[in-house]
């Protein structure tokens, strides 16, 4: 078997799915933006061969490199990124070259454009915010008006959080369409009144869930970017509500042998055409790996692999780990920008015996990640709490 896998230096963590390929006789084809040297050994001993563009954004380049492959090593089983940004040029190798184990170029719409997710959403049976694509600023104003304020923008193709506002009032939501970069569409929503769990695991070629965990964020993400705040979020196992509703998403696309992130709020309060407080409304779709440290989260949660799991998905088509909930697992993210109470020292003494990593960001994950973060176990939701008191407590000013 031959798996292309681009960018396998960035994030540094993403290697192990190349890593865990190889040492199940995958010949792994590294495409990257990084010189040889400089990607470190692990990512290095993870791939069979790699190639370095100048730019992964020139796909001339990255054709190129796709065909030498093809001529050395034979036909290309996959092509993979686990990389949000890098889905369409996944998707525009595939297309090219015939590739038929993953979403090609024509399905790339219904997988990166927020409007296209809400549909899938509502074919699923799961309630969505309502919704608009202005395409002048009269028209957010009447959105506006209709939903109330304050509302959440955000572009129709866009990673992460980023570029992402909540608007207050007619006043900020003009300042923010002159300010717009007026060739990128963006989204107008109404205001959720609820929290974000997700939904992510990895399937099989029949879009059956090999295995499956929840990713709680209790605080905004887009606060967390835009304001500069802490982040933290929790990985747990989800309920019986969740599963069968990302269940039945799974169906709405192509999800074949795929690690996956469905994103819905949970509401915290009643709201009219929504739903009653705890119930589940849809958010968003990520056809990757869940970012950051989340598949490190779930590998601690479950004392299993998830990068097993996914490189046994590719070539066997099934799961041989038997995984179980054992641990909450705790990211919680300081940003250099805000005074804590207790210094890093401080909290690895407090916390002894329940802290599994602590380490730098890389800013271009800073701000959805914070810029120093902790890996945290506990057994108990109190003792979850106590960890994430503790490490956010802010100093006190006069």
């Amino acid at each position: 078997m031959n798996v292309i896998f681009i960018s396998p230096h960035f994030p540094r963590h993403f290697y192990n799915f190349c890593d865990r390929l190889k040492t199940r006789g995958v010949t792994v084809l590294g495409i990257g933006d990084a010189p040889w040297e400089s990607i470190g050994s692990a990512c290095q001993n993870s791939l069979s061969d790699y190639r370095y563009v100048e730019s992964l954004e020139n796909y001339d380049a990255v054709y190129r490199v796709v065909a030498e492959y093809i001529f050395r090593y034979g036909r290309i089983d996959y092509v993979d990124s686990e990389n949000e940004y890098w889905l369409e040029l996944e998707a525009r190798l595939r297309s090219d070259f015939n590739i038929r184990t993953g979403p090609g170029l024509e399905l790339m719409a219904d997988m990166n454009r927020k409007s296209k997710m809400k549909a899938a959403y509502q074919r699923a049976g799961i309630p969505t915010a309502r919704w608009v694509l202005p395409g002048t600023l009269e028209e957010a104003e009447n959105f506006a008006g209709k939903v109330g304020y304050p509302v959440i923008v955000k572009p129709d193709k866009g990673v992460g959080a980023a570029s992402t506002y909540k608007i207050h009032n007619n006043a900020e939501l003009k300042e923010f369409w002159e300010k717009k970069p007026h060739h990128i569409p963006f989204i107008e929503e109404e205001l959720v009144p609820g929290h974000v769990e997700s939904f992510d695991g990895v399937t099989d070629s029949h879009k059956q869930v090999l295995f499956c965990a929840s990713q709680v964020l209790p605080g905004s993400l887009m606060d967390a970017v835009n304001l500069d705040e802490d982040v933290v979020s929790y990985c747990q196992a989800p309920d019986q509500g969740l599963r069968e509703a990302g269940e039945r998403l799974l169906q709405e696309f192509d999800t074949r042998n795929r690690f996956f992130h469905f994103e819905f709020f949970r509401l915290d309060e009643d709201r009219e055409g929504l739903g009653r407080r705890g119930d589940l409304v849809g958010l968003e779709v990520n056809m990757r790996a869940p970012g950051g440290r989340i598949p490190d989260k779930m590998n601690y949660a479950y004392d299993t692999d998830v990068y097993t799991i996914w490189a046994d998905s590719l070539i066997h088509d099934r799961c041989f780990i038997n995984s179980e909930f054992r641990h909450y697992i705790t990211h919680v993210g300081r940003k250099h920008s805000i005074s804590y109470a207790h210094t890093q020292e401080e909290v690895r003494r407090y916390l002894e015996g329940t802290v599994i990593e602590d380490f730098e960001v890389d800013p271009a994950l800073a701000g959805e990640m914070g810029n120093h973060a902790w890996l945290l176990r506990a057994d108990t939701l109190e003792e979850r709490n106590r960890q994430v008191e503790f490490i956010l407590k802010r100093k006190e000013t006069n």
